[in-house]
């Protein structure tokens, strides 16, 4: 399974991806976590990625799929991946298809999960106070910005995949294991 996720930022995406990385034994590629290991190294490149994180904003197409293809030529990906957090836009969406189209391994599935737009922000205020102050992205502020961010940069992807008849959506709401069977079902065809 070569798997894309897609939903807007507190969609529970992250949960989703762990449990389907688990069930279906493929890596899951998070540019969050790629993006976090970089700042954590407090590098130059990482001061000038959490500069980016913190004000909202998307790092630069070129530099996330250049990581992104150094990523996918590893030997745990020969067997599939979960892509989580990427592609964002139209433009990194059309960059992965040629650097999959170069190594032959095309996407099996693009899984949209749908959430309103106030869960998500009750999801995220939520998550900042279970983490006691949360990560630096999940104040209210910065949580809108991203939203506003997904809705004209991020969600016209739907319809690129959906043009493509590769994307299904699933309703994001309701326990983790409800929609995790949702995800599954969609996954396996049912």
């Amino acid at each position: 399974m070569r798997i894309v996720l897609l939903g807007p930022p507190g969609a529970g995406k992250g949960t989703q991806a762990l449990l389907i990385t688990k069930k279906y034994a493929i890596p899951h590629i998070s540019t969050g976590e790629i993006l976090r290991e970089q700042v954590a190294l407090q590098s130059p490149l990482g001061l000038k990625v959490k500069a980016t994180l913190d004000a909202g904003e998307l790092v630069t197409d070129d530099l996330i799929m250049a990581i992104i293809k150094d990523r996918l030529e590893r030997p745990d990906c020969a067997k599939g991946f979960l892509l989580d957090g990427i592609p964002r836009t139209i433009n990194q969406s059309e960059m992965l298809d040629v650097i999959l189209a170069r190594a032959a391994t095309p996407l099996t599935h693009v899984v949209q999960i749908t959430v309103p737009q106030q869960v998500i922000m009750d999801r995220i205020k939520s998550r900042g106070v279970a983490s006691q102050g949360g990560r630096s992205d999940d104040s209210a502020e910065v949580a809108a910005h991203r939203y506003q961010v997904y809705l004209t940069q991020t969600a016209p992807l739907a319809a690129f995949y959906r043009d493509q008849d590769c994307l299904r959506e699933v309703d994001g709401v309701g326990t983790v294991d409800e929609v995790f069977e949702r995800v599954c079902r969609v996954l396996e065809g049912a």
